[in-house]
């Protein structure tokens, strides 16, 4: 009889310390994200966009992380370097339907119903290639260091180089490409 209430303590020993365990490890944010993989996607879908995308444009550069800068109207500045501080007006929308998500342009956050009229509807300004607080999505650092002080252009920024799968964002999907029209209005 002592060797089956030794096995009942056991067991209820063992219950115990399994019951105690917090069920949700705080460690565990689940699978790694594809950045490989959302980006070879990608990239097949910004291909496929731009076969019949009428963008004018006077040249477009295809960088090596996929993302896609469309010279509309070329600066006579300088290009930036790590560090330099950068001026811009800018209008954000999704490339998979169009619908603006973000803008610094006043009217054109009324015309798209995301004014906010808590926001101030400046010049952005961000640090090239930042890890601090006046940092920009990955995909301008990219895409800004090929372009000169005074150039309007398209940015398409792949998922991995935007939110990525960064569901923080109400208007931007997981995992969405995304599309900037940008002056680049000077830097510092």
């Amino acid at each position: 009889m002592s060797i089956y209430r030794l096995s009942i303590f056991a067991f209820l020993l063992i219950a115990v310390a399994f019951a105690s365990c917090d069920a949700k490890n705080p460690y565990d944010t689940g699978p790694a994200y594809d950045f490989a993989g959302n980006l070879t996607k990608d990239s097949l879908l910004i291909v496929k966009y731009l076969e019949t995308a009428e963008i004018d444009s006077l040249y477009r550069i295809h960088t090596a992380n996929g993302v896609v800068v469309i010279v509309q109207e070329e600066g006579i500045g300088s290009r930036p370097n790590s560090g330099n501080i950068i001026y811009t007006k800018y209008i954000g929308s999704l490339m998979s339907d169009g619908s603006v998500f973000d803008t610094n342009i006043e009217q054109v956050a009324i015309d798209n119903d995301i004014y906010d009229e808590t926001r101030k509807y400046d010049l952005f300004r961000f640090i090239l290639n930042s890890q601090g607080q006046e940092r920009a999505l990955e995909g301008w650092n990219i895409a800004f260091s090929r372009l000169r002080s005074g150039s309007k252009a398209k940015l398409i920024i792949p998922s991995p180089y935007g939110y990525q799968n960064s569901e923080t964002q109400p208007k931007i999907p997981a995992n969405s490409i995304l599309i900037f029209d940008i002056e680049f209005k000077g830097m510092d």
